[in-house]
């Protein structure tokens, strides 16, 4: 006879079965584009988050606030690549617990990672909001767009609490193989910015500020819907609100798995801020210029990033189950579908970057400088192909190391002197500038192909509790 415990567990499992997804056994290609899908409508609606505020102030406000956003932008996008990074150690942990039939640990390691990264995102909050007009100095904003860039950073800068909810509770979903929830949750929010740009800047013309203050509002709208679905949606484990607690073995673990993820994120985005701060003493038009091009860049890299996430919760889960050789054809299918779309990404933004960068903006210097800027990542579209998926294969078997250490080489030995070289070339360039961007993706790659031999010899050899 059924006890009532075991009704509830079946009516658990039963309801589970549309939205999580069990990668360690059947096909591999199908289940991952499955899943990667979700994930990346995902991050294209978070894309639009900044790229609706560069839109709407760029249609209607002036030039010196499209340059406030697209300074601002670059480190609050910088924040929350950060953030998403760190959480990235909560997805790899729960993968590896299921993976190994550990499911019950699941409760206890949200509960511990909400905790830790409440206080992460408060402290990043107060720290921006009160750094925000030496932050801009430091990004050389240019003189007519410095009090704009200022309040972006204060409001955009002291949300930062919001956007570490909304990615711990995005990695909860994506770590038991739920990569529709954090969707509809992002959905949401991308329809109330939008709304809240067009009222804020083309009916109360608040500029930048409105741009940021409609930015934040829908962050925290995402969040409160995640937290209502997290409630009422069954999980594969226990967990209660008492669970929200500091557990420091827990938290030490998660942390020790993301934290590399997150210092290579930072140091990676302090790279391109330097090359920001390169642009933006070339003069206002070259500064909004690269701005546009970078909105652009956002929407290229997006099936890249989606496959990374993706790996890391395919191959954790794998990995976790000792099933090392799916772990490997999890990676040769990303590869070869992200690198059909960076062919097609190459083409049209290496030859039709104005018509890309027209988007955001209708001024024809800017547009020019956009597309010039345009042309080198469009090269970098052939690469990061290949980098952003080897990524995700050596986050999801706990490589996190390693993966800080190619960004970090990356960054300070490849793309920061290079792009200081060419700045110091003549005549100007910002398609010379920008190259130093592909030839760090170069380089990373061919660190990722040794430390693929590295793994196969030294980790996927050794049983996946070590992590």
């Amino acid at each position: 006879m059924k006890t009532k415990e075991n009704t509830i567990e079946e009516n658990r499992e039963a309801s589970l079965q549309g939205t999580r997804q069990d990668f360690t056994s059947g096909p591999i290609a199908g289940p991952l584009v499955r899943f990667a899908l979700p994930v990346l409508l995902a991050l294209v609606l978070q894309a639009l988050y900044g790229a609706v505020d560069l839109w709407v102030v760029g249609k209607f406000a002036s030039s010196a606030d499209v340059s406030a956003v697209s300074t601002g932008s670059q480190l609050t996008s910088m924040i929350a690549n950060v953030t998403a990074s760190l959480c990235m150690g909560c997805t790899i942990l729960l993968g590896i617990q299921i993976g190994q039939g550990r499911g019950e640990d699941g409760g206890i390691t949200i509960g511990a990672s909400i905790y830790l990264f409440g206080i992460i995102g408060l402290a990043v909050s107060v720290a921006v909001a009160c750094l925000a007009s030496p932050l801009a100095r430091l990004l050389q904003a240019p003189e007519e767009a410095f009090a704009g860039t200022v309040a972006y950073l204060r409001i955009c800068g002291g949300g930062t609490v919001v956007i570490a909810a909304y990615n711990i509770l995005g990695s909860i979903f994506r770590g038991i193989g739920d990569s529709k929830t954090p969707l509809v949750t992002v959905a949401i929010a991308c329809a109330f910015n939008i709304a809240g740009d067009l009222l804020n800047v083309a009916v109360f013309h608040m500029g930048a500020a409105g741009a940021a203050v409609a930015t934040v509002f829908a962050q925290a709208i995402s969040v409160l819907i995640s937290v209502r679905i997290i409630r009422r949606q069954p999980l594969p484990f226990l967990f209660t609100r008492s669970m929200v607690r500091s557990n420091p073995p827990v938290m030490r673990r998660v942390f020790s798995l993301g934290f590399p993820l997150g210092l290579s994120d930072f140091l990676v985005g302090v790279s391109f801020l330097v090359i920001l701060a390169i642009v933006n003493s070339l003069g206002l038009i070259a500064s909004a210029g690269v701005g546009v091009a970078e909105k652009v860049c956002a929407f290229i890299m997006l099936v890249p990033s989606s496959f990374m996430q993706s790996l890391a919760s395919v191959v954790s889960q794998n990995y976790g189950a000792k099933k090392y050789d799916r772990c490997r054809k999890a990676l040769r299918s990303a590869i070869s579908l992200s690198f059909t779309f960076g062919v097609v990404m190459f083409y049209f933004n290496y030859f039709h970057g104005i018509l890309a960068a027209s988007v955001f903006s209708q001024d024809p210097a800017v547009l020019y400088a956009a597309a010039e800027y345009l042309r080198a990542y469009a090269i970098d579209c052939l690469f990061t192909a290949f980098l952003f998926c080897f990524i995700g294969y050596f986050n999801g078997i706990g490589m996190t190391r390693f993966v800080m250490i190619q960004g970090l080489i990356g960054a300070f030995a490849v793309r920061i002197p290079v792009s200081i070289l060419m700045r110091n070339l003549y005549p100007e360039s910002l398609f010379r500038i920008a190259l130093a961007t592909p030839c760090s993706s170069v380089v990373q790659i061919l660190l990722c192909l040794f430390a693929m031999l590295y793994a196969r010899r030294k980790v996927l050899t050794v049983p996946s509790e070590t992590l």
